[in-house]
């Protein structure tokens, strides 16, 4: 599907009913050794719209899907899709406070929960006293979670019209729902599988949670929509992944913390083989040099970063595919989103100095749910996205992401940018990762790194300070680094920064 060809009555559930009857009888989806085909997946997202239907669930209600990876999961997005329901897709490890937390705020009229996949998932659906059923094969647990919930509107085009709900990590108060159209999706889906040329011919492997809009949209949403096969797991595993690169998958696509495993498993000994991958993939948190490097020397291939937020469905840059660089770019704005850096005053930066990103396009949320205040801090009325984050152009058009506006760090009048601290730190041997805030003191803030080492490396405070002090102006050293055991993570595999922040407040 081309980005200029989505129709303004597009709906989720049509990226798999568009390749029938041409591919009914291809593999959609692949879980622990069962295939479903695309006619197999659109008969079972219609038998569970049918129970979806049956049991309330009406146009503009909101379907809690909670689990991990899986055909149900997926079967319940298109079901939902199908019915004009909203999913709100909940990852099942959340803790059960977490879990309320989003239930109460989204309202929900059905809570879905994937639990023959997941202890996690079976946990929460107990709670709620969810009855097991069975529907065209998928076995899941089900509850009427709110028989009063009041169904939004509904709107014919597919840029109104609310398909997914996504919460947002990292928040305080209230949590944030991010709420992303059908056209969103679309658009991103789309970019994503003609920026690599995705075809049926490919198989793309699916670790990234679902519940996360790259995991959602880059990986999952854009491989079915190009009719290629999806093999799904639950969840990151080390040895499932290299066995699936000796099965012959072409795709892989991660966070920074999947691939420092995967190099880890590789100096332990596991051996790495990939006869058939052609496009390996890096996003959802910085992606520093030294891994960088590690990555393409273990794969042969150029690892393309990119760069995108929640609020974006995600993708707002790329790297080409398969072009190598150098350097950390981010790649190039995608196209049909229009893009401007500007200062703290909203004027645009020259070239080549840092601003905030601010973007505009089809792959911009509609807002947050229930939180007008919220969006209107974000999203002006002509639709320009601010996105928090600081960016450098440079002038062939390639961005570079300094940090976050809220993460840089002022010392003695300098910014420092995190990014940078980190990846100077990075390029140490002994460095699995690290992770560098601010901690504000007597007039100013200090430059503090937390960093993890790679399993048996040896490496102390010193050694690491002696090491980034060739690599960095004085302002930008850190005034302390502490070592930890692991750096604290969400389930997408992002380091949680707030955690982060918290632990330089208690030095």
């Amino acid at each position: 599907m081309h980005t200029d060809a989505i129709r303004s009555d597009f709906r989720l559930h049509d990226l798999i009913r568009r390749h029938l009857p041409r591919l009914a009888e291809h593999p959609a989806l692949v879980e622990e050794g069962r295939t479903w085909t695309y006619a197999a997946l659109c008969d079972a997202s219609a038998a569970l719209a049918a129970h979806f239907r049956s049991a309330g669930l009406r146009p503009g209600d909101r379907l809690m899907i909670v689990g991990e990876n899986c055909v149900a999961q997926v079967a319940a997005l298109m079901a939902a899709s199908m019915l004009d329901a909203w999913s709100v897709i909940v990852n099942a490890r959340l803790t059960a406070a977490e879990v309320d937390a989003i239930e109460a705020h989204c309202g929900p009229r059905l809570v879905f929960c994937t639990s023959s996949v997941s202890g996690d998932a079976r946990r929460h659906a107990q709670a709620r006293g969810a009855s097991g059923h069975t529907v065209a094969g998928l076995a899941f647990d089900c509850t009427v979670a709110n028989a009063g919930a009041v169904a939004e509107p509904v709107f014919a085009d597919s840029a109104g019209q609310v398909a997914v709900l996504i919460y947002t990590t990292g928040t305080t108060g209230q949590p944030k729902g991010v709420m992303l159209t059908h056209r969103n999706l679309a658009f991103a889906a789309a970019t994503s599988s003609a920026s690599r040329s995705t075809s049926e011919r490919d198989c793309v492997y699916a670790a990234l949670p679902l519940s996360h809009v790259f995991g959602l949209t880059s990986v999952v949403l854009a491989a079915l929509g190009a009719g290629a096969t999806v093999r799904i797991a639950a969840r990151f595993d080390v040895g499932q992944v290299v066995q699936a690169m000796a099965d012959g998958i072409t795709f892989f696509q991660g966070v920074p913390a999947m691939y420092v495993r995967l190099l880890a498993a590789h100096d332990g000994g596991v051996s790495i083989h990939a006869p058939q991958l052609r496009f390996i993939h890096c996003g959802g948190a910085p992606l520093d040099p030294a891994l960088k490097t590690r990555v393409e020397a273990l794969f042969g291939l150029p690892i393309n970063n990119g760069y995108g937020m929640t609020e974006a469905s995600p993708s707002i840059c790329m790297v080409p595919y398969n072009q190598k660089c150098d350097d950390m770019t981010v790649g190039y704005v995608i196209p049909g989103v229009e893009a401007r850096i500007v200062d703290a005053m909203g004027r645009a930066v020259p070239q080549g100095q840092v601003g905030e990103l601010q973007i505009r396009g089809p792959n911009v949320m509609k807002g947050y749910y229930k939180a007008p205040a919220l969006t209107a801090e974000v999203l002006s009325a002509d639709g320009w996205l601010s996105t928090r984050d600081l960016v450098r152009q440079a002038g062939d058009g390639a961005c570079y992401v300094m940090g976050r506006l809220k993460d840089l760090i002022i010392r003695s009048g300098f910014n420092v940018y995190p990014s940078e601290v980190e990846a100077a730190l990075n390029a140490h041997p002994a460095v699995a990762q690290s992770c560098v805030v601010g901690k504000a003191v007597a007039g100013d803030e200090q430059v503090i790194a937390f960093v993890e080492l790679h399993a048996g490396a040896m490496a102390d405070a010193d050694a690491l300070q002696a090491f980034v002090r060739e690599r960095l102006a004085p302002y930008k050293r850190p005034q302390r680094i502490v070592l930890v055991p692991q750096l604290p993570a969400a389930q997408s595999g992002k380091i949680l920064k707030k955690v982060v922040l918290e632990m330089a407040a208690r030095l």
